[in-house]
């Protein structure tokens, strides 16, 4: 990935947990990462755990961003929630896993579109 698009991101992660905050969540953790890969965020609202997957582009070129998310990433993301959930002892939290796309085709205006409990 290439400078542009982790700037990008970044920025897309920052706008998403804004937005998760204006909403009640308390962001816990940013880009939580093991050897199976990273989590980008994530959240706890009201007793529930948020791992949330950030896709941000700048344009529409190549389709709506998640549609990036395919069968493999899915079952990613699963394992590290458990992974997380593993390491941080929290058996039994209640929890979900939740996708957000940020389109920055007009930069002064991004457009969040959240999907909550999408896996």
């Amino acid at each position: 990935m290439g400078r542009k698009e982790q700037v990008l991101g970044a920025a897309g992660e920052v706008l998403v947990s804004s937005y998760l905050e204006s909403l009640g969540a308390k962001v816990v953790e940013r880009n939580w990462r093991i050897k199976g890969g990273e989590i980008d965020l994530i959240a706890r609202h009201n007793g529930t755990l948020l791992f949330i997957e950030v896709k941000s582009r700048s344009s529409d070129r190549f389709g709506h961003p998640l549609e990036s998310i395919g069968r493999e990433k899915a079952l990613r993301l699963q394992r590290l929630a458990l992974a997380w959930i593993a390491t941080h002892d929290q058996w039994g939290a209640d929890y979900r896993i939740d996708c957000a796309a940020v389109d920055f085709s007009d930069r002064l205006n991004p457009v969040i579109d959240y999907r909550p409990g999408v896996l």
